[in-house]
């Protein structure tokens, strides 16, 4: 078997998925408000149990699932995604408590989960936090020791809000201690002092601001250990980065189709465009470039399946090229479409839409270079002092 080759019982699975996110998921999208959550969909993703297999895949059948309903149904494929990226920091770094009062939840669809990471001057910098987390001394506890922290401060561009139902919010507890310094906090929607307003964006889905207004959390609402946040951020991105690429590729894909059966069917200069060799080329390079990044975010995953050392490295190329990518190939879906791919409502108008913000959210392309490039000198040093050594 070839490296990266499905076996039949996962082919048969990817088909079954792109079947359900057509029949059953696109209607319902159809039907939502651009900029809400769509929890009639959220709802049907955890009927369907693909919500509760975000706690149980690993990288590579998320990344399946990611590609698979982006093929038919990109709200359905962000919904799924969201779900996850608010909600794993709470199935690998949460209490049992945390566990038990949240991902049924997330699992069956009833509850909306957020990751907020990103502020108004600290948005691809993740360590330059400003949200503070300030020490809550409060009456009649031991020694007037500290029973928690307020929080205070704004987080903006996060997904699903404000209308999730809890946040996985990192605010800095340490002063000055950069990455070391951020403790990730899991902060249900309804707490005081907490509030939100919606950003119209180009975006199917709602993003917002978060205001946070001395907001009361305490050592229950820790998720994983004080000042120990960044890991969580960024195991949580080092999983889902693949998988955004996995979205991309959903994409590409779907452009890629509607191409061969739009140049194999529409007669020009005397023939089918097919037949044109510029067009012969192009759509020859839209799947050399599709299958790559493909095959880059398999690799990704399966290092991350694997623990590999270097998932950091792989990540990040996984989602650079295949977001690229995506913008390159319907870019070029449109182009050989012609006027028609513009009409609202057409599959690549719908994708050209769609296709942009991945490569700005979770790190845009510049961060990913240059976590690729930190990554590869940091290998070279530790070459280096252990040849020397």
């Amino acid at each position: 078997m070839t490296a990266f080759s499905l076996e039949p019982a996962r082919l048969a699975w990817c088909a079954e998925l792109r079947a359900l996110a057509a029949e059953r998921l696109r209607p319902l999208a159809e039907k939502g408000d651009p900029g809400r959550v769509n929890r009639a969909l959220v709802a049907e993703l955890g009927a369907l149990g693909l919500l509760s297999r975000l706690f149980t895949s690993g990288a590579f059948d998320l990344c399946l699932m990611r590609e698979s309903l982006a093929h038919a149904c990109t709200e359905a494929e962000t919904a799924l995604a969201l779900q996850g990226l608010g909600a794993h920091p709470v199935h690998a770094h949460g209490t049992e408590a945390q566990r038990a009062r949240w991902l049924p939840r997330v699992s069956d669809g009833s509850a909306v989960a957020a990751f907020a990471l990103s502020e108004p001057d600290a948005g691809s910098d993740a360590a330059a936090l400003t949200l503070a987390a300030r020490p809550d001394a409060r009456p009649g506890t031991p020694s007037g020791g500290r029973s928690g922290w307020r929080l205070t401060g704004e987080k903006c561009w996060i997904s699903n809000a404000p209308e999730a139902d809890f946040y996985t919010v990192f605010a800095r507890t340490t002063p000055g201690a950069g990455a070391r310094g951020v403790t990730a906090f899991l902060v249900p929607a309804d707490r005081p002092g907490l509030t939100g307003t919606p950003l119209d964006m180009l975006s199917p889905h709602p993003v917002g601001t978060l205001a946070f207004d001395a907001v009361p959390v305490t050592g229950d609402d820790v998720l994983g250990e004080p000042d120990r946040g960044f890991r969580v951020a960024m195991d949580t991105l080092n999983l889902f980065r693949p998988s955004v690429g996995a979205f991309a590729v959903g994409m590409a894909q779907a452009a890629l189709d509607a191409t061969l059966a739009h140049t194999a069917a529409r007669d020009a200069f005397g023939g089918k465009l097919r037949d044109l060799q510029t067009v012969a080329h192009q759509v020859a390079e839209m799947s050399l470039r599709t299958e790559a990044a493909r095959l880059m975010v398999y690799a990704a995953a399966t290092a991350y399946d694997e623990g590999a050392p270097d998932v950091p490295r792989r990540a990040a190329m996984a989602k650079l090229l295949a977001t690229e990518t995506a913008q390159y190939v319907v870019d070029k879906a449109v182009q050989l479409h012609g006027a028609r791919a513009l009409r609202r409502g057409h599959l690549l108008e719908h994708l050209y839409r769609d296709v942009r913000a991945p490569r700005v959210y979770e790190g845009a392309s510049e961060v990913q270079r240059g976590i690729i490039a930190k990554e590869l000198y940091r290998a070279l040093d530790a070459t280096t002092e252990e040849a020397g050594s």
